[in-house]
Order: C-alpha cells, then structure tokens, then sequence
C-alpha cells in the first residue's frame, strides 16, 4: 500500500481517489498529529468524509479545539465534524469571540449554523452579505442549514429588516420561494438592489417596472437587470434616453479619461456602486480601438527627442514583479513617467508631475507627442459611486489610480 507522502507528494498534489480507499485509522492518526505537514494533513481529513471511526472522534475534536493547530485543518475538521452535537458548547463559548486565526471566526460561524445554533442568525446573516465570496458561500451555508432545521418562517424571526445584511437574506428566502423581488431593485441599500437584479428573471416584469418604478436607481436597475436576461442594447439604450440618461456627475473629471475608465471599470464594479455607472457603460460608446505598442514607441520616441534617454518600457506587473495593471513604466533619467493602456494618457511616478527631474520636461515632451498629462490636480479627483476592488478595498478611487491601476 502507498503511504500518505507518496500520495500526497507535494503541496497542491493528492492522489484524492486513492486517499479515499486509503485506511482509515490511519488517515486518522496523520491528521491527528501536528508535526505533519498541514498541506498532508488537509487531503487527509477530505479523504475521512463519511468514514471517521467512531473512537477517533474525540481525538479529531481535540485538533478542532487546539489553538496551537493549523488553522486550515480546524477549519477542515469543523467541516468534517459538523453533525457532533458535542461540538456545540465549545462553538458558542465567549472564548470563541477571541479567535484570530485566518479563517477560523467564519467557519465557526457556520458550523454554529450547522449543528442548529439560531443565535448565530444575525451574524450568519451579516456573513453572507459579504463582498467575499468565500466568507459569502459560509454564511449561506450556515444560514441554510439553520432553514432546513427550522423553516424559513422561525429563523426569519431571529432577523430583522433594518440591516442591509436582514434584509438581503430576507430577499433570498423570498426568491428562492417563488415570490417576484422586483420590489426590491428600489432598496435604499445598493448591495441589496444589486442583489434584487441579480435574482430577477421576468424580462416583461422588469419591463413593467421600469416604467413606475419609484426612483431613478431603481428603473435603472431594472433596466441593467433587463440587458442581462436580453442583451438588447437598443431596448437598454431607449430606456435610459427616456431616463434623460442619468449619469454621475463628477466635477473635474473631462469626457475623454471619464469614457476610458467607464468602459474599464463599471462592467465589473463593485455592488455597492452606483447603478448609473453600469448603465453608462452599456449605452455609450467605448473608446476607439488604439495600438498600444504604437502608443509606447511613440511616447519614446517623444522622451528620446527630449533628450532624457528613455529606457525600454516595462508593464506594471513586470515592474512590480508581481500582478498587473493598465499601465507601462518608462524608467527616464532619474525619474519614471507612467504611459496608460487605458488610452493617451501618461503621468509622473507617484502620480505626481514633479516625481524625478525629468517629469517637467517628460511632460512637456509626451504632451507635445500627443498625450494627456494627469497631474496631482487632475489625478487626485475621486470618482465618486464607482466602487472597484483595490487592495482589499472596494470603495471609489481617484482618476489616477484608476488609469494607472496595479493589483499584486
């Protein structure tokens, strides 16, 4: 018989269909001893699905209870575990609420949710309302495992209806009983509107809707939600003429950056922007098509002319060796000037026009090639009700991180 390292060889790599005939005590044992590998450990307790040996139990709830353990194998063994009634005292203790280690709070929540806590309601709901979708998938998990032990009727009771969080589960068990949401596409909350579209899947209904509904963001919701069941740009286009076509107003930002960062960014923004964002994006034109390495032999061909011995450009993941963005960097003297992929837009490092001594004549070089300079002024502009993911953040950003936006 192989052994768990030849099975599992690697970090990444497990033989999870040979783990699964594997022996069971045996898998018990490896998992049960912290000097392993946690990365071994952890194939090991998936392979223990519905076969743990009813002496090992006690010992498995050990490892769960052990703070000194890693946190992906309690995190595992919970999930293992989650039908141990004798788990419950442990999970709703206070001492529970000092947990810290990555992932552990959340999948102790869900557990709670799991063996019928309905104390654990409110905070499974808040859960499930979260931008992540991992910590999202564990709130619902929780949250449907509390429904299916008690009925919708009973757990509703233990939410209310004043947190956004309530009222996106309440909007949920609605749904998934057949109910028509379409109401709540006026929800004073984005998140819970943009949930309402999402689940919304009667095009004529929405059609309706959009025709009385009771503010502009939500007939705009209704027709984002409409161009998704449809994809009919005309009908999405004739419904935001008849709006007056709302948009966000953002003093200091010109048509030309506002055009390249609504088609880069409103498509895939955040729930809690504002829906005349995404709208915008569908029913305006894109920027026109542009060769990007022309763009960079261009700009140059601009710094070389300025005498400032330009260096050859280098994409922003490749700078940062890590993640990417929507821009190139051209090291340039004793500065670095920043060129868009966004469009003909090129900037300082640090978004800043006197960043290094050749910014000044950097500046004067690319605009003279052609190309919009963002200065401080410009670039520090925030684009209010775009909500886009940035580092962990998922708040509006200014002009300047937006055209010249990395992500490790």
């Amino acid at each position: 018989m192989r052994t768990i390292e030849t099975l599992v060889p690697e970090a990444g790599r497990a033989d999870a269909v040979a783990l699964r005939a594997h022996d069971a005590d045996e898998l018990v044992r490896y998992v049960a001893d912290p000097a392993h590998p946690w990365w071994r450990r952890r194939p090991c307790v998936h392979a223990l699905a519905g076969r743990v040996p009813e002496r090992a139990v006690a010992g498995l709830l050990g490892r769960v209870r052990d703070p000194g353990d890693v946190a992906e194998i309690r995190i595992a063994l919970l999930d293992l575990l989650a039908d141990r009634e004798e788990l419950l005292p442990w999970l709703v203790h206070e001492d529970r609420r000092r947990e810290s280690s990555y992932g552990m709070p959340e999948a102790i929540l869900k557990a709670r949710g799991l063996l019928g806590d309905r104390t654990a309601t409110a905070e499974l709901a808040a859960l499930a309302a979260s931008p992540w979708p991992r910590m999202q998938a564990l709130g619902e998990a929780g949250l449907d495992a509390l429904v299916a032990r008690y009925g919708v009727d009973a757990v509703l009771d233990g939410v209310g209806a004043e947190r956004p969080e309530d009222r996106a589960f309440r909007l949920r068990m609605r749904h998934r009983a057949g109910q028509d949401v379409t109401d709540a596409l006026a929800d004073a909350d984005r998140g819970v509107a943009w949930l309402a579209q999402s689940l919304v899947s009667d095009a004529d209904r929405l059609r309706d809707y959009a025709g009385r509904a009771p503010t502009t963001e939500a007939r705009l919701w209704a027709a984002y939600a409409l161009h998704r069941l449809t994809g009919d740009a005309a009908e999405t286009r004739a419904l935001y003429d008849g709006l007056g076509r709302p948009r966000v107003e953002v003093p200091g930002l010109e048509e030309e950056p506002r055009r390249a960062i609504v088609h880069a960014y409103a498509g895939g923004c955040q729930r809690n922007s504002d829906p005349r964002w995404r709208v915008e994006a569908l029913c305006t034109d894109p920027p026109l098509p542009q060769d990007g390495e022309e763009r960079l032999r261009r700009a140059r061909t601009a710094l070389t002319a300025a005498g400032l011995g330009p260096r050859h450009p280098v994409s922003a993941g490749e700078h940062h060796q890590q993640g990417e963005g929507t821009y190139h960097v051209i090291e340039c003297g004793e500065g670095r000037v920043l060129i868009s992929t966004l469009g003909r837009f090129a900037t300082g490092d640090g978004h800043d026009d006197g960043a290094g001594e050749g910014a000044p004549r950097a500046r004067a070089a690319l605009e003279g090639a052609g190309f919009r300079w963002i200065d401080q002024v410009t670039g520090s502009v925030r684009v209010t009700g775009l909500g886009v993911y940035y580092f962990g953040d998922r708040e509006p950003l200014d002009i300047a991180t937006l055209l010249f936006y990395w992500q490790d």
